[in-house]
C-alpha cells in the first residue's frame, strides 16, 4: 500500500505543485484568479524578465483585470486546460499581469499591439515579447478552436514558438526599430497655440444623435468628452453643445446599462441603444458619470436626474468599500458562472413574485416573456410613471432588489487604488457642495481622512512592495482631491499636502526629452518603452490633471514656477492636439480654462465669508480657482479676476453677479 502510495504522489508531483503555482504569492485578486492554473505563471518583475534571458525564451504576457469577462473565458478555455498549459510551459516564459496594478504596462503594450498588428486592443491582451521584454506579435482574446477569423490558441502557441526559433535572431536584432517606431507615436507640429472650441464643433459630427456617443456599437460612453462638451456648452450657451450632453444622459439613465433597482452603470453597452449592457461595473466610469451629471443637474435642475445621481452615490457607498472603508475597483459582470446573471429576470419569475403588480412594471419598464437578453429580461424604461404610482413603484423596486440580493453576487474586486478614490472622493467633495448636502460632504471628509491616513509615509497605487507601486495618476489625483478640499474648506493643510505632491509629480514623473510626463516613475521605468500616454481613456490624462492643479496654483501662491510649468505643458499639447484631439478632450477643456483664468479671492471670517462663497461654488467650483485671505474682517469680499484683470473689493452675491455679467 505504502509502495502504491509512493508512486502515485511521484507521478502526480509536478500536477499537485502547479495546482498553486507563484502567483499564489500575490495580493492583487486578479493574479489570485489564476494561481491555481496548471500554467507556470510569473509575476513581471527583475527576476522573471532575467530568467526569460537566461533560458533565451520568449515571453507570453497576459494583461487583464478581475472583473474582465473575455478575461474569465479565455481563462476557463486555455489556461485551465491540461495540454494547452503544458504547451505554454514548454515553449514560454508566462507572465500575468493585473492592468490596474500596472496601467503603464498595459498601456506600452496595448500600443505595442496596434504597432506591431494594426489591431484594436483590449482585455484580454495576448502579447508574445522577445526574451528581453520587446513585443514582436500579439492580440486578445484567443479561443480554443478557431472560431469567426480568430485562430485557436494551441496553433497560435505552436507557431509563435516555431518563428521565434527559426528566426530568433533576426527578431532580436529587430528591437531596436520596434523601440523607435514606438518613440515617434506622438509626432509633433510646429503649433504653439491654435482655438479650442473648433475641435468640439468637429467631434459632433460623428456622434450618435439619437442614441448619443459615438455611432455604432459597442457603446461607451466617453465621459471626457462629453464633460469637456458641457464646459463649452456653459461658456458659449451653444445649444448645439448641450443636445449631445443631454442625449447621452438620458439614454445612459433610462437603458439598461444603467441599474434600474441600485444605481450605477455598467462598463458598456452591447448594442447602439444602450440596451444590453456588459454587465461589469467600473468605479472609474462611475465617477465620472456622477460627476457629469452633477454638472448637468445643477444646470437644468430636473429632479429625474438627481434621483439617479443620488441613488448612484448611495449605492457606491453602500456597496463598493472595502474592508479599509475606501473604494473598491469593480464588480465582475459574470455570476455562477453566467454573465448577468445577478441582474436579470425572466418573465414567469417577475410575475410568480408580483402577481397583479406586474401590471405596473410593465407601465415602467420594457419587459415581456421572450425578454430583450438570452429570453431574460434587463428593466428598460419607457415611460416616466404619474406621481400618484410612484410609491407603489419604488415598493415594487425595492421588493425586487431584496430578492436579487439573495442571490450569488457578482465577485467584487475590492482593492483600493489611489489615483480611483482620490478621483472619486473629489468629484463627491464638489458635488457635496453642488447639492449643498452636509451630510455627504462629510461622510466623504471621512474617507478622505482614511485615504490620508493610508497615505501617510509614502503614495502608493494599490499595495505595497511592488517594484514599481505608485504612478502619474495617483500623485495627480490626489493633489487634486487636495487642492479641491482647500478650495472648499479653506484647508491649508490641505493646500501644503498639493503643493508639495505637485513639485514631487515634477521630480518622479516629468520627461525632459519629451516636455511631458510619463505615467511611471522616470528611473524605476522597466518597460522597452517610455509609457508617454497623451490620450484620455478610462480616466483624464494625468498631464491634462497635472495643468490644471498648476493653473490653480499660480493664482493663490503668484509663484512663478507654477506658469513656467503651465507653458511648458501647454506648448507640448499643442503640437499633438491636431494628431490626436478625439483622445484629448481633457486637454481641450484644461486648455481653455488655463487660457480663461478665473478666480475668487475671499476676505473676511471664515463664517462671514460663508454665503458668497457657497453662492460661487456651486456655478463656479472646477472650472475656477477659489482663494482665502481669511481675517478677523466680519465684513467679507471677495476679488474676481479673469484672464489678469481683476475687480475691485465686492461685498455681496448680487456685486459679484453683476460683475461677472458684465465681464462675459
Amino acid at each position: 500500500m505504502n509502495q502504491w502510495l509512493g508512486i502515485f504522489f511521484q507521478e502526480n508531483l509536478t500536477t499537485i505543485i502547479k495546482l498553486s503555482n507563484i502567483l499564489k504569492n500575490e495580493k492583487s485578486p486578479y493574479l489570485q484568479q489564476h494561481k491555481d492554473n496548471p500554467v507556470d505563471w510569473f509575476p513581471w518583475n527583475k527576476e522573471t524578465l532575467g530568467k526569460a534571458k537566461k533560458e533565451k525564451k520568449p515571453i507570453f504576457l497576459s494583461v487583464g483585470y478581475a472583473s474582465c469577462h473575455w478575461c474569465h473565458v479565455m481563462a476557463h478555455e486555455s489556461f485551465e486546460n491540461d495540454e494547452t498549459a503544458k504547451l505554454m510551459n514548454e515553449k514560454f516564459i508566462n507572465i500575468k499581469v493585473d492592468r490596474e496594478e500596472r496601467p503603464d504596462l498595459d498601456y506600452v503594450f496595448q500600443k505595442s499591439l496596434s504597432i506591431l498588428t494594426g489591431a484594436q486592443g483590449g482585455w484580454p491582451l495576448s502579447m508574445f515579447l522577445d526574451e528581453n521584454g520587446v513585443p514582436f506579435t500579439g492580440g486578445t482574446y484567443f479561443p480554443p478552436k478557431e472560431i469567426q477569423g480568430r485562430p485557436d490558441f494551441k496553433k497560435v502557441l505552436n507557431n509563435v514558438h516555431n518563428v521565434y526559433n527559426e528566426n530568433r535572431e533576426k527578431i532580436l536584432a529587430q528591437a531596436p526599430q520596434v523601440k523607435e517606431i514606438f518613440s515617434k507615436i506622438n509626432q509633433r507640429s510646429a503649433v504653439l497655440n491654435q482655438p479650442l472650441e473648433p475641435f468640439v464643433e468637429k467631434i459632433i459630427n460623428y456622434l450618435d444623435e439619437n442614441n448619443g456617443s459615438f455611432k455604432g456599437a459597442p457603446k461607451f460612453p466617453q465621459f471626457y468628452l462629453f464633460d469637456a462638451m458641457f464646459y463649452f456648452y456653459l461658456k458659449t450657451k451653444n445649444k448645439n453643445y448641450f443636445k449631445p450632453v443631454e442625449v447621452l444622459l438620458n439614454n445612459l439613465c433610462s437603458k439598461g446599462i444603467y441599474d434600474q433597482l441600485e444605481g450605477g452603470i455598467s462598463r458598456y453597452a452591447v448594442d447602439e441603444k444602450w440596451i444590453i449592457p456588459h454587465f461589469e461595473k467600473m468605479l472609474y466610469d462611475n465617477i465620472q458619470f456622477i460627476d457629469l451629471l452633477t454638472k448637468f443637474y445643477q444646470n437644468t435642475k430636473n429632479d429625474y436626474f438627481k434621483n439617479k445621481l443620488l441613488q448612484t452615490i448611495q449605492y457606491f457607498n453602500n456597496e463598493f468599500k472595502n474592508k479599509e472603508e475606501l473604494y473598491g475597483s469593480a464588480y465582475d459582470a459574470d455570476s455562477e458562472g453566467v454573465e448577468g446573471k445577478y441582474y436579470v429576470w425572466s418573465y414567469e419569475e417577475l410575475k410568480n413574485l408580483l402577481k397583479e403588480d406586474i401590471k405596473l412594471l410593465e407601465n415602467k419598464y420594457e419587459i415581456s416573456e421572450s425578454g430583450n437578453f438570452e429570453g431574460n429580461n434587463i428593466l428598460v424604461e419607457k415611460n416616466l410613471i404619474p406621481d400618484e404610482d410612484k410609491n407603489n413603484l419604488d415598493q415594487i423596486k425595492n421588493k425586487l432588489l431584496n430578492i436579487r440580493r439573495k442571490r450569488i453576487k457578482p465577485f467584487f474586486d475590492d482593492k483600493s487604488q489611489t489615483d480611483l478614490n482620490a478621483y472619486m472622493l473629489q468629484v463627491l467633495l464638489k458635488t457635496s457642495v453642488n447639492l449643498d448636502d452636509e451630510d455627504l460632504k462629510s461622510k466623504t471628509i471621512e474617507t478622505i481622512e482614511i485615504l490620508n491616513k493610508k497615505l501617510h509615509q509614502k503614495i502608493i497605487h494599490c499595495y505595497e512592495n511592488k517594484e514599481i507601486e505608485t504612478f502619474l495618476e495617483d500623485y495627480v489625483y490626489y493633489a487634486l482631491l487636495m487642492i479641491t478640499l482647500y478650495e472648499v474648506n479653506a484647508d491649508k493643510k490641505a493646500l501644503e499636502k498639493s503643493i508639495k505632491i505637485m513639485n514631487d509629480t515634477w521630480e518622479l514623473f516629468f520627461n525632459k526629452e519629451t516636455q511631458l510626463f510619463q505615467k511611471n516613475i522616470i528611473k524605476d521605468n522597466d518597460l522597452f518603452a517610455s509609457p508617454l500616454d497623451l490620450n484620455d481613456s478610462n480616466i483624464p490624462n494625468g498631464n491634462s490633471v497635472y495643468l490644471l492643479i498648476s493653473n490653480k496654483l499660480y493664482s493663490i501662491t503668484n509663484d512663478k514656477i507654477w506658469s513656467e510649468r503651465n507653458e511648458v505643458l501647454k506648448k507640448s499639447f499643442h503640437q499633438v492636439l491636431n494628431s490626436y484631439y478625439s483622445q484629448m478632450f481633457s486637454f481641450i477643456k484644461t486648455l481653455d480654462i488655463c487660457d480663461n483664468s478665473l478666480s475668487f479671492t475671499f476676505s473676511g471670517t471664515s463664517q462671514s465669508i460663508k454665503e458668497m462663497q457657497l453662492y460661487l461654488q456651486k456655478e463656479y467650483l472646477g472650472v475656477a480657482t477659489f482663494v482665502y485671505q481669511l481675517n478677523n474682517d466680519t465684513k467679507p469680499s471677495v476679488i474676481i479676476c479673469k484672464n489678469q484683470t481683476c475687480s475691485n473689493k465686492l461685498t455681496n452675491i448680487s456685486e459679484a453677479v453683476e460683475y461677472l455679467s458684465k465681464s462675459d
